[in-house]
């Protein structure tokens, strides 16, 4: 029998295409996955998902994002307006004066850039050399991300040359006209616009450079980290520590008395602890002054790292001539789906969602993704990210990769929620790239696809039930609907209640998937809920037991469902529940010990002579007199009695006994201890004493001498 087509759904196979519309190719993505289409073993995928998920959802530890659209109010920026870095007290200042001419251009009043100069900090050797470079080149390129001080600093290099007044160029100024626009003033062109095939070349600079030593001004041009720029080496903008402008910025509107109890407040501790923008950091002076005048509430200021975080990854996603590439947008995207995920996967697979996205964008386009393009340093400091070298689990074993993270942790949540409930004609892109990645041949990829599929769940379910998870959970292969099992398992671990009635109704589903899916969720829910997810398990094989032709494939599922169980941290209670209802019905006296059974296999670390768990749990409750102990004696003899399970339960205990050879300290000591409870009548005796005098060795080899010991705790009843 293949895994795939149970005896009692013989109509259904993994080349089936499912229902969907024409123009879905999911039916090709399952072909690809392979006619031999295999469940995977519930102990392993719960490995992956313990692996694999992201680090604000590890398998196992209840995580929540209480923010915006998703498990809390949906607010705005409780600080005002953040726009611009060049912020004064309490005022930002826009710079930019806009005419009918093509170039329009702006002067910067004195009294502002004093102003800025009052609480203006940075690193002054760092500043000392570009001062100098400004001096002797009259034009100065400055690199650095947007909002980290770039534009400030500009002005105050020219303020401390002296090149004042200093007049603001507009940034769709064209790099071949930009010396025209000059004279014999300090200029500074914030935020250049520049193209692939529109750069700002050196002959352009050697231009403007020309002019000014004519006119005797100076320039200072900022551009970000992934400006188009042709033969030019532009310096790299250091700024100054968040901690630093917030304290400046204390300073100038406060005494030093409440300067000092505003730093100390948790709030603020923990905002700093956020590496937050420059910008960030003026703004939320503001807050804690009005916070310490009593204009505002300890909420505001707690609440404002938060929302900050949601209005720069809004920016992200805006549309406007200062956006980012597609591209670009696509990489955000990915590096969320795969935070603290390998870097070179993160960006493999964001070219394939930007192929999709530009589908969407000019479908009568072949999409192109371009082979080379922005170094990676670059594409992580725009996104606010970090490189780091750690190492990776994989079926090989551990190996180290460069792995690449936000900055802040909370970044992914909000940024997944951002795309999918902002901007909905990402849809369909994101749709098809979550189900591609969904049948990918790496566990990592597939547990980061369920990963964001739970969190598209929890901030829109309807929508992400409709287009992702019912769609993969009737999927022809498994290995889609295993990642349905995990997206449900991490929906439910982000708080999202709904999905325990979910996977209830879809356990008696007239759907084997979908019920298949829902028993298998179950297993890994169910430590959170054990009595009910036994309940629920019961149910689905008592139905089972009343169909003219059972499932195995779904009766195996019920069964590793119970192993799960048995394995986690709510032992205790099932075990008891177990043996509790062990004799209701055959229908649930199988699952009992099928589950039990199964369990007793499993080793620590999946090692051949690891120690049995179940084994390492009955030696600890006889330590701490805990009922389990007994429990599991129960189900052992339950086990050994009846015919339909002898055989397999003597083949875990002969396993039992092989490890014990290659541990007699711990394994030989819990089995001596467990073998007499298992012996309480005649037969029993008798069962166990000829198997420990039968038993061969490894490779038909002599009994293990480890048997000849175990005999001698036997005692004939």
């Amino acid at each position: 029998m293949t895994a795939d087509a149970p005896e009692a759904a013989p109509q259904q196979t993994d080349n089936e295409k499912p229902e969907q519309p024409a123009e879905s190719d999911e039916s090709q993505d399952d072909a690809e996955s392979g006619v031999d289409d295999q469940p995977q073993d519930a102990w392993a995928a719960r490995r992956d998902l313990e692996d694999h998920a992201p680090r604000t959802m590890r398998y196992g530890a209840r995580t929540r994002f209480t923010s915006g659209r998703v498990g809390g109010d949906n607010h705005g920026v409780s600080a005002g307006q953040i726009v611009g870095d060049v912020i004064t007290g309490t005022k930002t200042e826009i710079y930019y004066q806009f005419g009918g001419a093509a170039h329009s251009s702006g002067e910067v009043p004195a009294a502002v850039l004093e102003r800025i100069a009052t609480h203006f900090v940075t690193d002054e050797t760092h500043f000392a050399t570009l001062t100098e470079r400004l001096r002797t080149d009259r034009v100065l390129v400055i690199s650095g991300p947007h909002f980290s001080g770039r534009r400030t600093a500009a002005l105050m290099l020219l303020r401390g040359l002296g090149a004042t007044p200093v007049r603001v160029l507009d940034r769709t100024t064209a790099p071949s006209a930009l010396a025209q626009q000059l004279g014999g003033d300090g200029h500074v062109l914030c935020d250049l616009i520049t193209e692939r095939d529109r750069p700002l070349r050196e002959a352009d600079v050697l231009a403007a450079r020309d002019r000014l030593a004519e006119k005797g001004g100076h320039l200072v041009i900022t551009v970000d980290p992934l400006a188009a720029l042709d033969g030019i080496q532009a310096a790299e903008w250091k700024p100054p520590a968040p901690a630093a402008v917030l304290q400046a910025h204390l300073r100038v509107a406060a005494d030093p008395e409440t300067v000092e109890k505003l730093l100390a407040l948790p709030a603020v501790t923990e905002f700093l602890g956020r590496n937050h923008q420059l910008r960030e950091a003026a703004t939320y002076a503001k807050e804690l002054v009005n916070y310490a005048l009593g204009k505002t509430g300890a909420q505001d200021i707690e609440r404002f790292s938060q929302t900050a975080l949601e209005r720069q990854i809004q920016e992200w996603f805006e549309e406007d001539e200062a956006s980012l590439h597609l591209r670009d947008k696509a990489f955000l995207v990915a590096l969320a789906a795969f935070d603290g995920g390998p870097y070179a996967l993160t960006a493999e697979l964001s070219d394939l969602l930007y192929g999709l996205l530009q589908k969407t964008d000019n479908p009568g386009l072949m999409p192109r993704v371009p082979v080379f393009g922005t170094h990676m340093e670059k594409r992580l400091q725009v996104a606010r990210a970090t490189p780091y070298e750690e190492e990776e689990n994989t079926e090989w074993g551990p190996v180290t990769q460069l792995k690449a993270a936000f900055q802040d942790e909370r970044a992914a949540l909000i940024l997944l929620r951002e795309v999918w409930t902002g901007h909905p004609s990402a849809r369909p892109a994101l749709v098809d790239w979550l189900r591609r990645l969904a049948g990918d041949g790496r566990p990592l990829v597939r547990t980061r696809a369920a990963a964001t599929a739970a969190v598209l769940a929890r901030a829109d379910l309807p929508s992400a039930m409709a287009l992702v998870i019912e769609p993969w959970a009737t999927s022809s292969g498994f290995r889609h609907r295993q990642v349905t099992v995990n997206a449900l398992v991490l929906a439910h671990l982000l708080g999202l209640a709904n999905v325990s009635r979910i996977i209830d109704s879809w356990c008696v589903s007239d759907d084997w998937k979908l019920s298949w899916v829902a028993i298998r969720a179950h297993g890994l829910i169910g430590p959170e809920r054990p009595l009910e997810t036994l309940v629920a398990l019961r149910g689905a094989a008592r139905r089972q037991q009343d169909q003219d032709e059972p499932q195995e494939l779904l009766l195996a599922e019920l069964a590793e469902s119970v192993e799960l169980l048995i394995l986690s941290p709510a032992d205790d209670q099932v075990l008891a529940d177990l043996v509790r209802t062990l004799h209701d019905d055959r229908a649930v006296f199988d699952l009992a010990l099928r589950g039990f059974l199964s369990a007793c296999r499993r080793t620590g670390q999946g090692e051949p002579y690891g120690s049995p768990l179940v084994l390492d749990r009955y030696a600890r409750a006889l330590q701490e007199r805990s009922p389990a102990a007994g429990h599991i004696a129960e189900l052992w003899r339950a086990a050994l009695r009846d015919p339909d399970h002898t055989k397999q339960a003597l083949e875990v205990l002969r396993g039992w006994v092989l490890i014990a050879e290659h541990s007699p300290d711990t394994t030989e000591w819990a089995l001596a201890a467990l073998l007499p409870a298992l012996a309480g009548s005649t037969s029993e005796y008798q069962r166990l004493d000829h198997l420990l005098r039968t038993m061969p060795g490894e490779d038909g080899a002599a009994p293990p001498l480890v048997a000849s010991r175990l005999r001698t705790v036997l005692s004939p009843r």
